[in-house]
């Protein structure tokens, strides 16, 4: 193992950390000079763009009151019953493993489809191969 040396900041085998500096304002190409007198600048906004402002947010408040009344349930449905959950604690080694059960029982089923088919298709060209009397040696 390496010697470390006294007074550095790094381990051996580390690089030391990179110099960064501050944000850099750009910089321009020539002064710029005004040519007439400077207005102040504009603050606010003029009446036609209030007025385009009011209309978007009409529309989107529109759009979003019917995606309300869209997903709001009607009174012809029952509605949803709470169904509580067994309680486990939030990292519990139980909530990990119902978690875990139902991609175990996913690819179970995965495997048993392809091996249940595989043997299937075996039965098949063995039925096939003993009805022509095919010889395969």
């Amino acid at each position: 193992m390496a010697k470390r040396a006294r007074g550095t900041k790094t381990r051996p085998g580390q690089r030391a950390p990179l110099q960064r500096r501050g944000p850099v304002a750009p910089r321009l190409s020539s002064p710029v000079s005004p040519v007439g007198p400077v207005s102040p600048p504009i603050i606010g906004l003029t009446p036609a763009e209030e007025a385009r402002a009011a209309e978007l947010e009409a529309a989107i408040v529109a759009s979003e009151r019917a995606a309300d009344r869209a997903a709001a349930p009607s009174t012809d449905r029952p509605a949803r019953t709470f169904e509580p959950r067994a309680r486990t604690g939030t990292g519990s080694i139980a909530a990990r493993a119902a978690e875990e059960y139902g991609y175990v029982s996913r690819d179970v089923r995965r495997i048993a489809l392809v091996g249940g088919s595989l043997v299937i298709l075996l039965l098949v060209l063995w039925a096939v191969v003993q009805a022509t009397g095919a010889r395969l040696y």
